[in-house]
């Protein structure tokens, strides 16, 4: 599809959720000079993807009711990629190069985030993706900081994620249920590589032995051999690595009796559509996700979720969450600079402390292997672990957050059940 016929919307309303306080005083822009556009480039048509484009709105909304950026509203302008890496670079050159944005925000999709970041330092365009997870787009940023520096990653990478999905597991598996052996059951996509790197390395740390890793084509539309083969070796649980896949591996695990519990990545079921897209078939799965809607992992959290229900009738999936929080770091970024020069609004981003929807929001610096990405920790985020029950998602870790227990539907076999 030719980028000049994609729609492009200007969100200019306001929402009911308070707005944001941009800083103190800090050099000033010119009020006269038009609003301040930032791009957003979103895959519109998948259940997690479509959280981008309406979360950059409703953060554009909260910005513009508190008064915008020293009085110039935030004009939103979105492109949806279709999730093709091609579409995604054609959009991003036309947001720097036509629509002349100051800052762009886009896709969950690790392998557009590494085609968009080169694009980023060419044009000189600062750029922040919300849910792409592959180390390698620090890892450019760390060894050509003068060349991508303009690039920050505003969700965990690949490594957090499985750390939090291994300490997850030792709480909550190997603690009550005494689970010893695991099969990986990944996609086979750039932000599952280092995923199930690590996953090899911390599972077995926390107690559960990794008897086989299996890696699937993202196409892949019958999960039967795999489960079967999976089946076969035993384990205790499945440990999964799941998001373009969308709800397939679900559905059908479900309708095959499966008897082991899965826990790990599945992004799509961090929506509150996937229970009506599964027709059901998600009751029993866990997820480790950015936020919940009914948890306040912050004061943030939970007027952003019921904000977004309201305006789109349905939850935020975790880059929906994460979207929000990168729209309002740009606009504190922009503001502190004064300016909407890109190297000032680089400068001030590596500054952002900022209390998001996730935690507190900060980004590794330059000297790091990870730098420009989120921050992983306690005090800054970790995320937490969903679980489906009867069609409603519930907050089963941290124990400090949680707001329910596991439950399993009776297929499922847990061993050496102790509670």
């Amino acid at each position: 599809m030719n980028p000049t016929k994609r729609i492009r919307k200007l969100t200019l309303g306001a929402t009911a959720l308070g707005g944001l306080a941009l800083g103190a005083a800090m050099p000033a822009l010119a009020a006269d000079s038009g609003p301040i556009k930032i791009g957003v480039i979103g895959e519109a048509s998948s259940v997690a993807g479509a959280s981008i484009i309406n979360a950059a709105k409703l953060a554009a909304d909260d910005i513009n009711q508190a008064g915008g950026i020293d009085g110039r509203k935030v004009e939103i302008i979105t492109y949806d990629d279709h999730s093709s890496a091609s579409d995604a670079v054609s959009a991003f050159k036309r947001l720097a190069t036509q629509d002349k944005v100051a800052a762009v925000v886009g896709s969950y999709i690790s392998e557009i985030a590494l085609a968009i970041e080169p694009w980023s330092g060419r044009l000189h365009m600062p750029y922040i993706t919300p849910g792409a997870a592959s180390t390698k787009i620090t890892a450019a940023v760390h060894k050509n900081y003068k060349m991508n520096k303009y690039t920050f990653q505003g969700w965990l990478n690949s490594a957090f994620l499985a750390q939090s999905v291994c300490d997850f597991g030792k709480d909550e598996m190997v603690g009550p249920y005494h689970m010893k052996t695991a099969v990986i059951m990944s996609e086979d996509a750039a932000w599952t590589k280092p995923l199930d790197e690590t996953y090899k390395k911390c599972l077995p740390k926390v107690g559960l032995k990794v008897l086989d890793e299996i890696r699937f084509n993202p196409d892949t539309t019958d999960f039967t051999p795999i489960f079967n083969k999976i089946e076969g070796q035993h384990p205790d649980v499945i440990v999964t690595g799941i998001s373009h896949v969308g709800v397939r591996p679900t559905v059908q695990w479900h309708d095959q009796q499966v008897p082991l519990p899965m826990f790990g990545i599945s992004s799509q079921a961090s929506t509150s559509t996937f229970w009506k897209d599964t027709n059901g078939a998600a009751e029993g799965v866990l997820t480790q996700t950015g936020a919940a809607p009914d948890v306040a992992t912050t004061p943030k959290t939970m007027p952003f979720a019921k904000a977004y229900q309201a305006k789109f009738g349905d939850s935020p999936s975790y880059v929906g969450y994460a979207a929000y929080d990168d729209v309002n770091a740009f606009a504190q970024a922009i503001k502190r600079a004064g300016s909407t020069d890109p190297d000032k609004i680089v400068a001030e981003m590596e500054k952002t402390k900022m209390v998001g929807t996730t935690g507190t929001v900060q980004f590794y610096g330059k000297d790091n292997q990870y730098a420009h990405g989120l921050e992983y920790g306690k005090g800054k985020v970790t995320g937490l672990f969903i679980q489906w029950q009867s069609g409603k998602q519930v907050t089963v870790w941290p124990e400090d957050v949680a707001n329910g227990k596991m439950k399993f539907p009776s297929f499922v076999k847990l061993t050496a059940a102790t509670h």
